[in-house]
């Protein structure tokens, strides 16, 4: 969508859950959800797309309130996932725990245990089941209805984030495992833009992955691998417009230290090749908000938008209006006014129960960040001078 006369507002899709959805996810992953989970996730959605459409947000979703979280939901959905001995799978490095062991000890215990699942590939990857996704399309569409924002859009896994977070004991290799994925995974996504909402599919193994799944391959094997995600990612997307697709990368969702973190420049003219017409990336947090400057650099596609982070994720700091207005000019005085869509750097509950920012201050962040876009957009268009 481009920014006719406005900065448009969004974000990348988790919101925070409420303590009892989060305790009905619970059951339900570990196969007893209660009776009355459908009705409480469908008002769970209307809220949060109305509170969405209140802060300011002009493209909504449904806050990914039925999912436990952004890349494990697809265990109920797809054939194949099931328990394993860990001595069968290889181990996975990470290259910043291995350097700050004594940080991200301490830290995970701080924020208590994991709620996912852990599954792996243990056999065929197939559609098992389409109810759960017409139930999420449903409930979004009556909460659009009911709020009448400008437009929604819904999360969906990419071929390469189920792969980072279910290791594969079943297939000969990676690239045959992201197929068979893609393959599996193409339904869903053809159905979320048949449905009027815009995709955005999941890809922060383009760059996360650098630090776990690949650790183990130099830059230039990695950008191979970004190469054959995205090459597959394409396949799947065949039949989805790109103006109705997104695609979200980041470095991680985590706070630590971030200095392995591949630069956003080394993968960008591998990235810019995917199909969906948007990019979203982190854009505020101390490691990648001087990247605003890369695309000085790197050309901008004719067609592509940018739907960089302006707001951390991960800090109850309240972002400042005039910060936020800046961060978009940034960005919009080099690919233009009409191209850019001001966003989150990733979700604020990307796995149920896991925010790290208080429910309370998410809402005033979406606040700021909406002020922002106005002051940005009357100085962009014209209407007010630059301070």
């Amino acid at each position: 969508m481009a920014s006719e006369d406005r900065i448009l507002t969004s974000h990348v899709g988790s919101l925070p859950r409420a303590p009892e959805l989060i305790a009905a996810l619970g059951r339900r992953q570990d196969g007893d959800g209660p009776a009355d989970f459908e009705p409480l996730v469908a008002r769970a959605v209307a809220e949060i797309v109305q509170r969405q459409v209140a802060a300011g947000l002009d493209i909504v979703n449904d806050g990914e309130a039925s999912k436990p979280s952004y890349s494990t939901y697809i265990q109920e959905r797809l054939t194949g996932f099931g328990e394993i001995d860990a001595a069968r799978l290889p181990r996975e490095r990470h290259r910043e725990r291995e350097e700050f062991r004594d940080y991200y000890a301490k830290s995970a215990a701080a924020a208590g245990s994991e709620s996912r699942r852990k599954l792996a590939c243990i056999g065929p990857v197939a559609l098992r089941d389409r109810n759960s996704l017409e139930r999420d399309l449903a409930n979004l569409a009556r909460a659009v209805g009911q709020s009448r924002p400008l437009a929604g859009f819904m999360t969906a896994a990419s071929p390469g984030v189920i792969a980072r977070f279910h290791p594969n004991a079943y297939y000969p290799s990676s690239q045959a495992y992201r197929e068979a994925l893609g393959v599996a995974m193409r339904e869903e996504y053809e159905a979320i833009v048949q449905a009027g909402f815009i995709l955005q599919v999941d890809c922060p193994d383009l760059a996360s992955g650098w630090t776990t799944v690949f650790a183990d391959r130099d830059e230039r094997e990695f950008v191979a691998e970004c190469e054959t995600s995205i090459a597959i990612l394409n396949e799947a997307l065949r039949n989805v417009p790109a103006e109705r697709a997104r695609l979200h990368l980041c470095w991680g969702n985590y706070e630590g230290p971030h200095i392995h973190d591949i630069a956003l420049e080394s993968i960008l003219p591998t990235i810019l090749k995917a199909k969906p017409a948007t990019l979203s990336f982190e854009g505020a947090n101390p490691r990648h908000a001087h990247e605003w400057e890369v695309w000085k650099r790197i050309k901008l596609p004719d067609g592509k938008r940018l739907m960089p982070g302006v707001l951390d994720t991960l800090s109850n700091y309240v972002e400042h209006p005039e910060l936020v207005a800046q961060r978009i000019e940034s960005y919009a005085q080099i690919v233009g006014r009409e191209r850019v869509i001001a966003a989150t750097d990733c979700g604020f509950e990307t796995f149920m129960g896991a925010c790290r920012v208080h429910p309370t201050i998410v809402w005033k962040k979406f606040e700021a960040m909406a002020e922002g876009a106005r002051i940005a957009s009357d100085r962009l268009w014209g209407r007010r001078k630059s301070a």
